[in-house]
């Protein structure tokens, strides 16, 4: 469909669709099932936002304090009290989230069996993700032990890590990807993309900042030898 202006109409058919504003298509019918307002909305934003920052904020502290190990009197102890605050913290997320979606409407489109089943192979794909890197990373690996001095010897390069750059965030991702088709939840789906635009920074945020934690050790090492 051509409109008066003579461009074609973004959602008007595979023929004559407007790749250029495919996105925002997309983003507007999502839009159209979500009531931004809703408190539990909102509680869902400022849970997926507030769970990196809140782990990344407090390693670096400690990282340039080391006052977590000596409250604790352990790195190890420190690291595994900040691990189960993050869990609970996850926890809490991902029970907003489940509520955001259940307050809103669902998508016609999405609720049958087939869409159902596609969201259970990705929340399938996301937990063997995450599982997995847990259990390569171990507990300390897993919730940033090297901020609190506790380094591994060398990067871990076994499954997943062999095939993917941070799975243990993509498959979280997964994990509430699948869990909003599963509920046929644009919400779910909405809130889904602030997950991932979360890890994407958390990602920039942490990634040099740990290369330099390594290259210091390295430093160290070469110095001492």
């Amino acid at each position: 469909m051509i409109n008066s202006v003579g461009r074609p109409d973004c959602c008007g058919g595979l023929g004559n669709i407007d790749f250029r504003q495919a996105d925002l298509c997309v983003m507007t019918r999502l839009l159209g099932y979500v009531d931004p307002s809703d408190p539990r909305f909102v509680a869902a934003v400022l849970a997926i936002t507030f769970n990196p920052l809140f782990w990344n904020v407090v390693a670096r502290w400690e990282q340039k304090t080391r006052k977590l190990s000596r409250a604790f009197g352990s790195p190890y102890l420190a690291c595994y009290v900040l691990g189960g605050a993050i869990l609970l913290l996850n926890v809490l997320r991902s029970h907003c989230f489940t509520q955001a979606m259940l307050s809103q409407p669902r998508m016609d489109s999405l609720d049958n069996p087939t869409a159902y089943q596609v969201g259970l192979v990705l929340l399938g794909i996301g937990s063997m993700l995450v599982l997995s890197s847990f259990f390569a990373l171990g507990f300390t690996g897993t919730f940033l032990g090297d901020y609190f001095g506790i380094l591994k010897e060398a990067r871990v390069t076994t499954f997943p890590f062999n095939i993917l750059d941070n799975p243990m965030y993509w498959g979280s991702t997964a994990n509430y990807l699948g869990w909003a088709i599963m509920h046929a939840s644009p919400t779910g789906l909405l809130l889904t993309m602030v997950v991932a635009l979360i890890y994407v920074v958390a990602i920039l945020y942490e990634e040099p900042f740990t290369a330099e934690i390594y290259r210091q050790k390295s430093s160290q090492f070469h110095k001492r030898s």
